[in-house]
C-alpha cells in the first residue's frame, strides 16, 4: 500500500468509520477493504458503531483479532448489541516502526509513545534501547500526530509507515516488532438492511447463549460437529447483569451457503439466543514481504 493521503482527498466513495486517527492500521485496513473510501475517524469504538447505526457513515472497519494479542473483546459486544452485519474480512500484516520528526536521530530519543498493544509487541527493540522510556497512548497514529504537533525531537512514536507519510514524519527504524507473524483481522461492518452477502462466502460468524445447565454448551457444539462444520474460533463474553452467564462467539468454515443455514438452525435447537453476525469470504493471509 502506498502513502495514505489526507482524509477525503480525491475520495468520492463509501464513508467508513474507524476508531483512531488517520494513518492508523484501521485506516490502512479500511482502504484495503474498500479502495477509494472516505475515512471518518472516531475517538472510541462505541462512536464508530453509533456513526454506523445512525447513518452518518456507510460502513465501519474494526479490528476483531490480532494473531499475538488476541481478540478485541469490546467489538464482539458491539457486534451483538447493534443491528449490523459483517460483510467482509481482511488480514493486515502489522509492521511497527519507530517514527520521529524530520531531523531527529535515534540516539536523541528518550520517550516513545504508542498504543499499549503496539508497545507490548516491540519489547525486544525497547529493551535494546534502555534510554527510551515507553508511554502508553490511545492510538498509534495519534502518537505520531502528537509528536509532529509538538515538534519534540526527543520523542518518538511506534506506528505504521502510512502514519509517518500522513503526518510528514520520518522512520528511524523499520520493522521493530518482536514477531514477524503479526497479523490483525479486520471486519467491514454495515447496517443490517444494507449489508450484502458475498455469493462465494465460505465463513460464518455467530453469537449464541445456552441455558446454564450441565452439557448445554457441549450439546450445541456437538450439533456443529455432526454437520461436519469446521469450528475455527470460539470466544466467550459475560452477559452484563447476569453473573456467570455467557455469550459464545464462533467462526465456522463453510463448504456451501446451505451449510451456514443448517449450522444456525442446529444451534437454535439448543440455544436460548442465536444471532448470525455475518457470512463472508475468508481472508487469505498476505504473502510475507520486506519492511
Amino acid at each position: 500500500m502506498g502513502p495514505i493521503g489526507p482524509q477525503g482527498e480525491e475520495n468520492t466513495g463509501m464513508k467508513i468509520a474507524i476508531q483512531g486517527e488517520p494513518g492508523s492500521f484501521s485506516h490502512e485496513a479500511a482502504m484495503k477493504l474498500v479502495a477509494g473510501a472516505v475515512i471518518v475517524p472516531c475517538a472510541l469504538s462505541a462512536d464508530v458503531f453509533a456513526a454506523l447505526v445512525s447513518g452518518q457513515v456507510d460502513a465501519a472497519a474494526i479490528p476483531i483479532e490480532n494473531s499475538l494479542a488476541g481478540s478485541v473483546l469490546e467489538h464482539f459486544d458491539l457486534l451483538l448489541t447493534n443491528d449490523v452485519i459483517v460483510e467482509r474480512e481482511t488480514l493486515l500484516r502489522i509492521r511497527h516502526n519507530l517514527i520521529a520528526i524530520s531531523g531527529a536521530a535515534t540516539g536523541e530519543i528518550d520517550r516513545v509513545f504508542s498504543h499499549p498493544v503496539a508497545l507490548a509487541q516491540c519489547r525486544l527493540f525497547l529493551a535494546a534501547h534502555p534510554r527510551m522510556e515507553a508511554f502508553a497512548s490511545y492510538d498509534t497514529a495519534g502518537s505520531v500526530k502528537q509528536l509532529v504537533e509538538l515538534r519534540d525531537r526527543h520523542a518518538a512514536a511506534i506506528a505504521s509507515e502510512a502514519a509517518a507519510h500522513y503526518y510528514g514524519a520520518q522512520i528511524l527504524a523499520a520493522g521493530i516488532e518482536d514477531n514477524a507473524e503479526n497479523y490483525t483481522r479486520f471486519f467491514l461492518v454495515r447496517r443490517a438492511p444494507h449489508a450484502q452477502t458475498d455469493p462465494e462466502s465460505n465463513k460464518i460468524s455467530m453469537a449464541f447463549s445456552v441455558e446454564n445447565k450441565p452439557g448445554s454448551l457441549v450439546a450445541a457444539l456437538s450439533e456443529l460437529a455432526a454437520l461436519g462444520t469446521n469450528l475455527t474460533k470460539i470466544e466467550s463474553r459475560p452477559v452484563h447483569g447476569k453473573p456467570w452467564e455467557y455469550i459464545f462467539y464462533v467462526d465456522c468454515q463453510l463448504r456451501s451457503p446451505e451449510e451456514g443455514t443448517r449450522a444456525a438452525e442446529a444451534l437454535r435447537r439448543h440455544c436460548s439466543m442465536v444471532k448470525e453476525l455475518g457470512r463472508y469470504r475468508e481472508a487469505v493471509r498476505p504473502a510475507q514481504s520486506g519492511t
